[in-house]
């Protein structure tokens, strides 16, 4: 961890007594607390669409940013020039915008150091050359086409970044870390007469460029995407009404992500937007149903070994057996209510101020088996993959697109249709589920989350769960 702040240090001249000097300054107009903010970024991003490369480009950005805490008030400033005067001048500006009564001093800084390392990558995927990048989504798509015919279009994405960040805090906590991430994302589309149809998929994490080439493959995400487009040419209009719903394991875990997650958020709890404000204790879903945000998953796109405040991730229990147990800290809220954080303070880049976000959010395994799950239902739809959704945080209402899903007819999964929603509200949802499957699986490693503005990378799971009574919009 140390190497970080080595690494500004050597890079910038940034040395131990122009940090003091910076919180010294962000905290010259009164306020509570201050801290700053270090990124140095390098990334690589490709496109490809109709076997042509349509842009590779390879950058670095770096800045910092400084906040002040003085009450419910937050000062942010930030500067993409870490030479010291502008430093200075956004520690200044911060420290006028917060403007509090209250006037505290630094103490000394000291380096948390952490016992794990969540990515251990030797070789960070920028270090690759990039015609090695270019191969892979050349494979992919030359893959998607070979699945079948019917495969007209394709589009294949590559993307990675390496961020060396540091943390310094007015308490005197000092933080670094180094953050890989890769992944890559194919989107095809099946023609045949008059119909088309489309399939996506992708996946990746905080992991070296060699995990495309042992593990997941470009070939794996390629045929699975166009997999997806082939089957939904055979599709029937979707049912519509209420009806008992089956969630299958992996990315289905998104409804949970935003129908609840979101809503567990201590900023919207704090200030009492959220439909689940007040309900610590209470019992808020079935007592099959326990739900965990955790950011120390080795290698997953959603981990941190700290978060974009300094703060150790951990796993955090929301609900446990049906009852909500705590929300997703941030340092700010933690502060105002006087709760512990738990390391969900995140932030898109040296720009924009850390607010609570999720890392890694799934629900626990059951004990029932999937197959079990199907049999037990005569009518319903069976959804295993999802599009795009829209999530009321005040009330929690709900709707998603499946874009990939089944009818269950007596016990079996049947017909794939097409156009199908989910309707419902995120509170209702989970007291309705009645069966939980041991399956739990995680998402490929692609999902990402925005909230104000801001888009990070997350991880969302869900084993195979049966919700009893959930409405369906289609046009069957």
């Amino acid at each position: 961890m140390q190497r970080e702040r080595k690494f500004f240090e050597e890079k910038y001249g940034i040395t131990e007594a122009d940090l003091e000097k910076y919180l010294g300054a962000a905290l010259s107009a009164g306020g509570e607390y201050a801290d700053l903010y270090f990124e140095y970024q390098e990334s690589t991003s490709i496109s490809l669409d109709e076997s042509l490369v349509k842009g590779a480009t390879q950058g670095v950005s770096a800045g910092c940013g400084v906040r002040v805490l003085s009450g419910e008030r937050t000062g942010y400033a930030y500067t993409d020039d870490l030479s010291s005067d502008k430093i200075l001048k956004a520690a200044q500006v911060a420290a006028h915008i917060s403007n509090g009564p209250a006037r505290v001093s630094t103490v000394g800084l000291s380096e948390l150091q952490l016992s794990r390392s969540l990515y251990p990558v030797v070789t960070a995927p920028t270090d690759i050359e990039i015609a090695a990048k270019l191969d892979l989504v050349l494979r992919a798509d030359k893959a998607a086409r070979a699945h079948d015919n019917r495969i007209t279009q394709v589009r294949v994405g590559y993307a990675d970044e390496v961020r060396h960040v540091l943390t310094v805090a007015s308490d005197g906590g000092v933080t670094s870390d180094y953050q890989p991430l890769a992944r890559i994302s194919v989107f095809c589309l099946a023609q045949e007469g008059k119909m088309t149809q489309r399939g996506f998929s992708g996946g990746g994490g905080r992991v070296e460029l060699k995990f495309f080439l042992e593990d997941k493959t470009p070939e794996y995400f390629a045929e699975e995407a166009a997999r997806q487009a082939i089957v939904q040419l055979s599709a029937v209009d979707a049912p519509a009404g209420e009806m008992e719903v089956v969630l299958g394991p992996g990315w289905p875990g998104i409804l949970l992500h935003e129908a609840i997650g979101h809503g567990l958020e201590a900023d919207f709890n704090r200030k009492k937007t959220s439909a689940f404000s007040g309900l610590i204790g209470q019992k808020v879903a079935s007592e099959l149903c326990t739900v965990v945000d955790d950011g120390t998953l080795p290698s997953r796109r959603g981990s941190l070994n700290v978060d974009d405040e300094g703060t150790p991730t951990s796993q955090t229990v929301l609900i446990e057996k049906g009852v909500l147990r705590g929300y997703l800290q941030d340092k700010l809220s933690g502060r105002l209510t006087g709760a512990s954080l738990t390391g969900n303070g995140r932030r898109e880049s040296y720009a924009d101020i850390p607010m609570p976000r999720m890392t890694n959010t799934f629900m626990l395994a059951g004990e029932s088996e999937p197959e079990d799950i199907i049999r037990s239902v005569r009518r319903g739809l069976y959804a295993v993959q999802f599009g795009g959704g829209q999530v009321d945080i005040t009330n929690g209402k709900f709707v998603f697109s499946a874009s990939e899903a089944y009818l269950i007819e007596d016990g079996k999964v049947t017909r794939p249709v097409r156009n199908a929603t989910l309707i419902g509200s995120g509170p209702e949802v989970l007291k309705h589920v009645s069966m939980v499957g041991h399956d739990l699986a995680l998402d490929e490693g692609i999902g990402t989350c925005g909230k104000n503005g801001q888009t990070i990378p997350v991880g969302v799971g869900i084993p195979t769960i049966k919700i009893d009574r959930l409405t369906v919009g289609g046009t069957g």
